[in-house]
């Protein structure tokens, strides 16, 4: 199951993504917002991100206007590797050597189109399993 959210910045790609996901099938959960009403980026950061942390969820999604700000909120939860890409080359290799399990998306910087190509390579790459990347992984949660 995937969990996502976004404040009022990210709300319509929210929503696209979301499409996705039941497009494809995917499970997810939506961990809000429910509107483009102003509200804390914080919140939905963390919650998608402790859903995460916790094992409710496998991977995460969490999409502001720029997505720094939702990103910083998610890496504060102890366990989660959020990833702010803004193409699918980061998405796989964030994937491939970090093991990243949250993803953030900027909702003004990119369009849908290549956000959801993002979040297909996100979804869909394995992390690569080599000794070099475990054990720097290991270390990011030292």
């Amino acid at each position: 199951m995937i969990a996502i959210g976004s404040d009022h910045g990210g709300y319509d790609l929210k929503c696209q993504v979301i499409g996705y996901l039941k497009e494809k099938g995917i499970p997810y959960k939506d961990m809000g917002c429910d509107s483009k009403a102003s509200v804390d980026y914080p919140v939905y950061g963390k919650a998608v991100a402790r859903a995460v942390a916790d094992g409710t969820c496998e991977k995460g999604i969490v999409i502001c206007t720029t997505g720094i700000g939702i990103s910083i909120a998610a890496n504060k939860v102890p366990g989660v590797r959020c990833a702010l890409c803004s193409e699918p080359l980061s998405a796989k290799m964030t994937r491939l050597h970090n093991n990243a399990n949250v993803l953030a998306l900027g909702g003004a910087m990119v369009g849908v189109n290549l956000a959801l190509d993002i979040v297909e390579t996100f979804l869909n790459t394995p992390f690569s399993e080599e000794e070099k990347h475990i054990r720097r992984v290991n270390m990011l949660e030292e």
